[in-house]
């Protein structure tokens, strides 16, 4: 009878296969149930995703968006009729509702790509409503939180025209030279160097220049008279005594 060793490996496997061969195959069965789901998950997003763009790309009206919100709230088509209602919301002159909607965008998609342009568009709304320091503060934060997103240099020039509006000449020069300093490359650089011409502060006024007096050459003659001489001491006009003639 043929002996086995203890360190045979074909045996150990053996050994272990019977052990443990129903936990192998409840791992193995779960795994290709998970592959399976997240298979199935991916063909129901991209026909979800799919769905969600159809019917956003129908939409016009503010109840058509409202509608891809409710049914496709969590896909890109979702984020998307968010904004394109606050646009159909702003167009009807609804800035609070707009911005109702805008901020909910922004919380819901953190990390959007079109966030910055959101909170634009907030601030702008605010503007509409006669809130321009609301206005500025948001802007300013905007500047602030993202200073290399592409809604900054926007952002800044934007305090620009709101800062004009409340007479800060100073101010607004100094964000000027921001924009120009840090976003030189900038779509706004432009309108910043404009704005900066504009707000140029005007020259100190020069001092007036004395004059010497004109010689006075068209006064009476009268006038010209010298003063200590009286009018009685001019010379008097002799004149012709007549002669009576002889008989």
């Amino acid at each position: 009878m043929p002996t086995f060793s203890s360190a045979d490996p074909v045996l150990e496997t053996q050994v272990f296969w019977e052990r443990h061969k129903k936990t192998v195959l409840a791992v193995l069965v779960l795994a290709l149930l998970s592959v399976a789901a997240w298979g199935a998950y991916r063909i129901y997003s991209v026909r979800r995703d799919g769905n969600a763009a159809d019917l956003l790309a129908t939409a016009k009206t503010a109840a058509e968006f409202q509608k891809v919100i409710a049914q496709y709230s969590g896909t890109p088509a979702g984020a998307s009729a968010r904004l394109f209602l606050a646009e159909e919301q702003r167009k009807e002159k609804k800035f609070a509702e707009a911005n109702t909607t805008l901020q909910a965008f922004v919380e819901k998609y953190p990390a959007h790509e079109l966030k910055g342009t959101a909170r634009m568009a907030m601030a702008a709304n605010l503007e509409s409503l006669g809130k321009s320091d609301e206005a500025l503060a948001a802007y300013q934060r905007l500047a602030a939180d993202d200073p290399q997103g592409f809604s900054a240099p926007a952002a800044m020039i934007s305090q620009v025209y709101i800062l004009k509006q409340k007479n800060q000449a100073a101010e607004a020069r100094q964000v000027c030279e921001t924009i120009l300093t840090k976003y030189r490359d900038s779509l706004v650089a432009t309108e910043a160097t404009r704005q900066l011409r504009l707000l140029k502060p005007p020259a100190p006024p020069e001092a007036p220049v004395a004059k010497a007096p004109e010689p006075v050459t068209n006064l009476p003659n009268f006038l010209l008279r010298p003063p200590d001489l009286p009018a009685a001491a001019s010379p008097a006009v002799a004149t012709p005594v007549a002669t009576p003639k002889k008989p």
